[in-house]
């Protein structure tokens, strides 16, 4: 009689998690934000206690990634020192690949080079920022991805990352938005290419499939944004520049991690092949985690996914700012010892920069959001009036300063002190003040590229902040070319034929937020650093400004044209 046969023990279905953060912006020390979610607010954010979230949630076969926007726009204790400690900060955190941003080029191609391959930074003429200034720097202990920025005929950065997580080989593109090279000084990116998203990723979809990966995940500087709670996963009103994108992926792309807008949401989109592809992005400054969690079959394809949000709330954030007390009903959690040894290290080294006054101010400054009135914008223009209307710096007749560029609401002490930490964290890019000459004409031409010049558009509008006394009207309803409906400067109407002194700073001046007629100015005068301006201004007793020096005419009920 014939023994019985065995049958063959079956291999396990297997689960890979993938932790996701994005847009970090060298937020060591918590940013004062608050989350609202379905269990309430949740204050967030602190690099020390975002290392615990992400040391503590981590599974036997888990990898770290990221998309985009580490470093750059950075609060003073990190920015002051070329943003090295968020990148150590990071590598200790256990990041393992992260796709490169648009600020990833703020400082240019050999910076973000650096970044990766450490050493130290030559100190620059005029700049308070300095290199390998409390110990040297090793660079990143993770692995930068460019896969849409050449830099000739190769891109600057690798393409794509391979990893084997827990016996699954899953495949990574890392790449920033197209835009790019519209979103940087020119000369942060001169001499790099960046290419259309969708193209270069399902261009790399055969290699990592031969490589043998049973998932491919992209890391995208792009994003979109919904109208719901953070972790409200129905996406109500899911919508923006990744969307697109989206509809021209491969169907082998089944995860997308993105960032860019700063917004937090984990959606499912449909693909063109009836499948579904996760879309996810952790908000901004460290303040979420997104724990998504692949799972794949016995025979090593992909099962399914899912994801949720950990915020990062920390057992002793303390800001003034977070109107949330701590929220049980979240994990709390502990700082990391070495990162947290880190940050004050740092945070104690910067605070003689930091904490100089540097003037006082009667009130706040709003930041605002895009597309509307800035006072913090239009603060730092009048700050570029005062120090370029002196003949040496450019005998401005008025500043116009990009909204973008103001990165913080500005609020003084209850006495009205404002730090040098303060104006610094609002502008800390180190641009120069550059006065151009332009026709009254070309003034107006500028300006109507507020709504009609590459990204900027009658319905995503990128407005100037013009000086105190610079005020334009304008009608979006309005044909293009004719939208800009009545500039005074000085209470009297604009010349078309005069040259006027227009004040910016060196990102705008060579053509940077699609403002691409400011790089005709001619006659160019440098004016000195811009935070150098906004700390003049401060010292000679200035004001906040009042709103009002932008009107929009636009009619109400009018809708724009669809696209």
């Amino acid at each position: 009689m014939s023994p019985t046969p065995v049958a063959a023990p079956q291999a396990a279905a297997r689960e890979v998690q993938i932790l996701a953060l994005n847009d970090f912006h060298g937020n060591l020390e918590p940013p004062g934000l608050a989350y609202e979610g379905s269990r309430g607010k949740v204050p967030v954010g602190g690099a020390a206690y975002l290392a615990t979230a992400l040391k503590q949630a981590r599974t036997a076969a888990s990898i770290t990634v990221a998309a985009g926007d580490l470093i750059s726009a950075s609060p003073l204790v990190s920015s002051l020192y070329y943003d090295e400690p968020t990148v150590k900060a990071l590598s200790d955190s256990g990041l393992d690949i992260a796709a490169v941003g648009n600020h990833e080029f703020d400082r240019g191609p050999a910076e973000l080079k650096r970044m990766q391959a450490g050493g130290c930074r030559a100190r620059q003429e005029r700049e308070t920022r300095q290199s390998c200034a409390l110990e040297p720097f090793a660079g990143a202990g993770f692995q930068y991805l460019a896969a849409n920025v050449l830099e000739g005929a190769n891109t600057i950065l690798p393409a794509t990352a391979i990893r084997d997580i827990g016996g699954v080989r899953i495949g990574f593109i890392g790449m920033t938005l197209k835009a790019t090279g519209t979103l940087v000084s020119p000369d942060g990116v001169k001499g790099l290419t960046f290419l259309d998203e969708a193209a270069t990723a399902n261009a790399l979809v055969p290699y990592l499939r031969d490589n043998g990966a049973r998932a491919i995940v992209l890391l995208i500087h792009e994003g979109a944004a919904t109208d719901g709670k953070f972790d409200d996963q129905s996406c109500p009103g899911l919508a923006g520049a990744m969307m697109p994108i989206l509809e021209r992926l491969d169907p082998a792309i089944t995860l997308v991690v993105s960032g860019h807008t700063h917004q937090a949401y984990i959606c499912r989109v449909p693909t063109a092949g009836g499948a579904e592809r996760l879309l996810t992005s952790a908000g901004r400054y460290g303040a979420l985690v997104t724990d998504i969690r692949l799972t794949f079959a016995p025979d090593g394809t992909l099962a399914g996914q899912r994801a949720d949000f950990l915020p990062v709330q920390g057992e002793a954030i303390a800001n003034a700012r977070v109107q949330a007390p701590l929220n049980p009903a979240y994990p709390i959690y502990a700082a990391d010892p070495g990162v947290a040894a880190l940050v004050d290290r740092y945070k104690q080294a910067a605070a003689v920069v930091a904490d100089r006054p540097v003037g006082r101010l009667a009130g706040s400054l709003e930041k605002g959001n895009p597309g509307e009135e800035s006072q913090a914008a239009s603060f730092i223009a009048d700050g570029q009036l005062f120090v370029a209307r002196d003949p040496a710096r450019g005998k401005a007749d008025f500043a116009l300063m990009n909204n973008g560029g103001a990165r913080t609401d500005l609020i003084p002490a209850a006495d009205g002190t404002v730090t040098y930490g303060q104006i610094f964290a609002l502008q800390p890019f180190a641009n120069n003040l550059v006065t151009l000459s332009l026709t009254g004409a070309q003034v107006r031409a500028l300006l109507e590229q507020q709504f009609d010049s590459g990204t900027n558009s009658v319905t995503k509008p990128n407005l100037l902040m013009p000086s105190a006394n610079l005020r334009f009207t304008f009608d979006r309803s309005r044909p293009a070319g004719q939208r800009v409906v009545s500039i005074l400067l000085d209470g009297k109407p604009l010349d078309p034929a005069q040259t006027y002194r227009v004040t910016v700073n060196n990102f705008l001046a060579s053509g940077g937020d699609n403002f691409t007629l400011l790089a005709k100015g001619s006659n160019p005068t440098d004016g000195g650093l811009d935070l150098d301006a906004t700390e003049a201004y401060l010292k000679s007793g200035a004001t906040v400004p009042a709103k009002g020096r932008i009107v929009d005419l636009t009619p109400k009920g009018w809708t724009p044209p669809a696209r």
